[in-house]
C-alpha cells in the first residue's frame, strides 16, 4: 500500500493527476514537489490502483508549507496530514476513513499522540469539515494564507484517547 511518486512512473503520474484534480482543496503539485513530499512522508499510502491516497509528515520533515509550519511552531511532536484525496469513482466506500485509521495506528506505534491537519474555510470544504469532526478532530486555530486567497481552520486529534474498542467501533 506504499506510494511510488516518481514523476516518470505510471503510479506517480496518476497520483499527480488525482491530486491536481482536487487542487482547490489540496493545492496543485508539480512532479518534483510530489516526489519530495513522498520522500519526506511519515506515511504515504494508497488504496487500490489509485482510488485514494494519503500523505502525512511528522514534525521533522523538511517542508515549507505555511500550514505545516504553523503546527511546527506550536507542537514539539505531531503527524501532519498534508493531503488525503479520494477519486470520485471511489467516494462513499470508506476509503478516507480507512486511510486515517491506518495513519492513527501507525502514529500510535511510532509514539505520537497527535494528528493535525487543516481544512479550507475559504474556499469552503464542508465535506472535509464533517468528515474530520466525525473522526474527533477539533479546531485549534485558523489563518489566512497565500496572500489572503485562502483561509483555513487548523484541526487536531489526540491519539491518547484511541483505544482498541474505539478503533474496533470505527472499522464498522
Amino acid at each position: 500500500m506504499g506510494v511510488d511518486a516518481s514523476p516518470t512512473a505510471p503510479l506517480g503520474q496518476m497520483l499527480l493527476v488525482l491530486n491536481n484534480a482536487h487542487a482547490p482543496e489540496l493545492s496543485r503539485l508539480e512532479p518534483e514537489r510530489l516526489q519530495h513530499l513522498v520522500k519526506q512522508a511519515f506515511l504515504a499510502r494508497r488504496i487500490g490502483n489509485l482510488d485514494a491516497f494519503i500523505l502525512a509528515l511528522d514534525q521533522d520533515a523538511r517542508y515549507d508549507s505555511p500550514n505545516f509550519l504553523w503546527f511546527r511552531v506550536r507542537y514539539p511532536r505531531f503527524v501532519y496530514v498534508d493531503r488525503v484525496v479520494v477519486a470520485s469513482s471511489a467516494r462513499e466506500r470508506g476509503c478516507a476513513r480507512r486511510l486515517y485509521l491506518d495513519l492513527f495506528e501507525h502514529a500510535v506505534r511510532a509514539g505520537h499522540d497527535r494528528i493535525v491537519c487543516e481544512v479550507n474555510t475559504r474556499p469552503p470544504n464542508p465535506e472535509s469539515d464533517a468528515f474530520h469532526a466525525a473522526l474527533g478532530f477539533v479546531e485549534v486555530g485558523s489563518a489566512s494564507i497565500h496572500n489572503d486567497r485562502k483561509t483555513v481552520r487548523y484541526l487536531s486529534r489526540a491519539l491518547r484517547a484511541l483505544t482498541a474498542s474505539s478503533t474496533a467501533s470505527t472499522h464498522g
